[in-house]
C-alpha cells in the first residue's frame, strides 16, 4: 500500500522535524500534539495523545503513524494502529515495548516498525551492511555517541535527547552475544577507549541499541555488542550518581537533576562507529564505518545533529515502505534494511555528507 497520509505524534524537536521531512518527501502530513506550534509548515491539531479514544479517531483517517512520543506511550499507539491496520513506526529503544510490537506484528495487516531512529536504527543498518562482505563472522561492534562539540564540566555531556530515554539506557540490562551465546549484561560496563580523528572517547554498554540484532545473528557470530560513546570520565561519574547515590531508584528525579545540570546545546556532534570482523576467502579481515555528523541546515533552519540523524532515519524507512523497497506488512527489522537503498531515499541521503 502506497503511503500518502502520515500522522506524526509528538511535535518536540525531533517530532517536528520528522513531520517537516515527511512533507518534504511528498507525504500529506498532520502533526498531533497537546500544544502544537501554530507556525509549523505542516498541518497540526491539538490532541491529548494519551487519550485512546481521541487518538483512534484521528488515526482512522491516516495511512501511517509515526510516534515521536516518550517510549512508555508507544504501546498504546501501536495497539490502536494494529487494530486499524495502519502502518506504525517509532523511535523506541525500550526492549519490552519492542517485544510487544513484535507480538502484534504476527497478526498485523500493515507494517510494524519500531526502533527506526539512530540507535537502534541507522547503526543496525550499517552494521548489517558490513556483515555482508564476509563469508563468516567473528565480531560485530556498534558504537554511537551524541555529544556536545565543546564539552564543559566533568560529565562532558548535554541532554539533547530525552532524559527519560537516557536514564533507561544507563540502567536497564543489555542484550549481547558473548562467546557465541545470547546473554544479558549490566549497563555501564566493559569500558573501552575509541579514537575518532584524534578525538579520544570512552565507550560502555547501554541497553536497547542493538534492537533485534541478537536474535538475527544468534549462532552466526561470536561477539555482538552495542556501546554508547562519551568523553572520558563520564561513565565513572554516572555510575557514582546512579549506584552509589542510589538515584537508580528515583529515575524521574534523576532525569530532572541531570537536565538541570547539563541542558541541551545547539552545537552538537553524533559519532557513528561500526566495526565487523570475519573471514573472507579464509582471510581474517576488518571492515569499519566511522562518521562524524554535525548540525545541518534544512529548509533555512539549523537542526542539531541528534535531531536530524534521528528524524532522517525514520522518514527514510517510511519512504522505503511506501515505495515498495520494504515489505508493506509485518515486522521490519533494521538489519534487514539495505544501506544503499536507504541512502537513496531523500532523507537517507543526508548521511552521505
Amino acid at each position: 500500500m502506497t503511503i500518502k497520509h502520515v500522522t506524526v505524534l509528538g511535535l518536540g524537536k525531533v517530532g517536528s522535524l520528522v513531520a517537516g521531512l515527511c512533507q518534504l518527501s511528498g507525504f500529506d502530513v498532520v502533526g498531533l500534539d497537546s500544544a502544537p506550534d501554530a507556525q509549523a509548515s505542516f498541518a497540526t491539531k491539538q490532541v491529548n495523545v494519551s487519550d485512546a479514544a481521541q487518538l483512534k479517531e484521528h488515526l482512522s483517517h491516516t495511512d501511517a503513524v509515526i510516534s515521536c512520543l516518550p517510549y512508555h506511550l508507544n504501546i498504546g499507539v501501536a495497539d490502536i494502529a494494529h487494530a486499524l491496520g495502519v502502518h506504525y513506526f517509532d523511535l523506541t529503544e525500550d526492549v519490552p515495548t519492542t517485544q510487544h510490537i513484535l507480538d502484534l506484528s504476527k497478526t498485523s495487516r500493515a507494517v510494524m516498525a519500531p526502533q527506526c531512529g539512530l540507535a537502534p536504527g541507522f547503526i543496525g543498518i550499517v552494521g548489517a551492511h558490513l556483515t555482508k562482505q564476509f563469508d563468516d563472522l567473528r565480531s560485530i561492534e556498534l558504537r554511537v555517541g551524541a555529544l556536545p562539540q565543546h564539552p564543559s564540566g566533568d560529565l562532558g555531556y548535554a541532554f539533547n535527547w530525552s532524559p527519560e530515554g537516557v536514564v533507561n539506557e544507563y540502567l536497564n540490562d543489555c542484550e549481547v552475544i558473548r562467546n557465541g551465546k545470547r546473554t544479558m549484561v549490566p549497563a555501564m560496563q566493559d569500558l573501552e577507549t575509541i579514537v575518532i580523528k584524534g578525538m579520544t572517547l570512552e565507550a560502555f554498554t547501554t541497553s536497547g541499541g542493538l534492537g533485534t540484532m541478537c536474535e538475527t545473528y544468534d549462532g552466526k557470530v561470536d561477539q555482538l555488542n552495542y556501546k554508547t560513546m562519551r568523553y572520558p570520565g563520564h561513565m565513572r561519574l554516572m555510575r557514582f550518581f546512579f549506584h552509589e547515590l542510589l538515584m537508580k531508584n528515583r529515575r524521574q528525579d534523576a532525569g530532572e537533576i541531570l537536565v538541570n545540570a547539563n541542558p541541551p546545546v545547539n552545537e552538537d556532534v553524533v559519532y557513528v562507529h561500526a566495526v565487523v570482523e570475519g573471514h573472507k576467502s579464509s582471510v581474517l579481515e576488518r571492515q569499519e564505518f566511522v562518521r562524524s555528523y554535525y548540525p545541518k541546515e534544512i529548509e533555512g533552519k539549523n537542526w542539531r545533529a541528534i535531531s536530524w540523524t534521528t528524524a532522517a532515519s525514520i522518514v527514510a524507512v517510511v519512504h522505503m515502505v511506501s515505495s515498495g523497497a520494504l515489505s508493506n506488512k509485518g515486522f521490519i527489522k533494521q538489519e534487514d534494511i539495505d544501506l544503499e537503498a536507504f541512502l537513496a531515499t531523500p532523507t537517507g541521503g543526508f548521511y552521505k555528507g
